[in-house]
């Protein structure tokens, strides 16, 4: 495995236990009123994506150390990765903490931004198998 694959495929794996932690947090913030049924529906989301968005990412870059990217891909698409799935949970945490029920806010504009970055990354990755 090289550099960009090898790096980021430790952050990824490092990253998944504190989504567990976040599911045992889960746990204890839907008991009760702590959180509104608002909040705690974007937690719940924030943090489901997380996970598998972070599963994903794993599948990813096993392809893409496959494919012959040359290094300079091969960091493209790790950032994309990486900034498109902070992004994509992460929008739904702000938005969790700053948006209203039924109304936009800045959370949801990061949520989507974190797709478009995810769907360059595995349409790249995509075109990547085809031609490989």
């Amino acid at each position: 495995m090289n550099g960009p694959i090898q790096l980021f495929t430790a952050l990824a794996l490092i990253s998944l236990p504190t989504v567990m932690f976040g599911g045992y947090s889960l746990l204890h913030l839907s008991q009760g009123d702590k959180l509104s049924d608002f909040k705690l529906r974007y937690f719940r989301a924030g943090h489901a994506h997380a996970g598998v968005l972070l599963v994903m990412t794993l599948a990813v870059l096993d392809i893409i150390a496959r494919v012959g990217l040359d290094t300079g891909q091969q960091w493209a698409i790790c950032l994309l990765l990486l900034v498109g799935v902070l992004a994509q949970s992460g929008g739904m945490f702000v938005h969790m903490a700053v948006g209203k029920p039924g109304a936009w806010s800045p959370g949801n504009t990061v949520t989507v931004g974190g797709a478009v970055l995810l769907a360059v990354a595995l349409i790249w990755t995509a075109y990547a198998v085809i031609v490989s």
